[in-house]
């Protein structure tokens, strides 16, 4: 299995390029929509990265290819400015998911 990266900056793709994985750098909404169609129907890929920024254009459908489908995984991670997401937000994530204070 392949991992491929969607991006909105090249310095991102050239960091993830020297561990070998390929990538993509888009800007707009319908060129992320094309690219992720074209990789969930390619086998060979496994996992698919986005920036956070890239998953913020598509957010609802990539909530709807994590409930769908097993494979590609999409995996969501900050670039290179830092998360946007607040600094508590797995408390967050847990507490939505389970109903749980912690």
């Amino acid at each position: 299995m392949k991992t491929y990266l969607i991006s909105d900056n090249i310095d991102t793709l050239v960091g993830l390029r020297m561990a070998g994985i390929q990538g993509t750098v888009v800007h707009t909404r319908e060129e992320v929509l094309k690219i992720m169609d074209d990789l969930s129907k390619d086998k060979n890929i496994g996992i698919i990265v986005i920036t956070e920024k890239i998953e913020s254009l598509v957010k609802e459908e990539v909530k709807t290819i994590k409930l769908s489908k097993y494979l590609p995984l999409i995996i969501e991670i900050p670039d290179r400015y830092g998360s946007s997401k607040e600094a508590d937000w797995i408390v967050g994530y847990i507490r939505e998911a389970i109903g749980l204070k912690i």
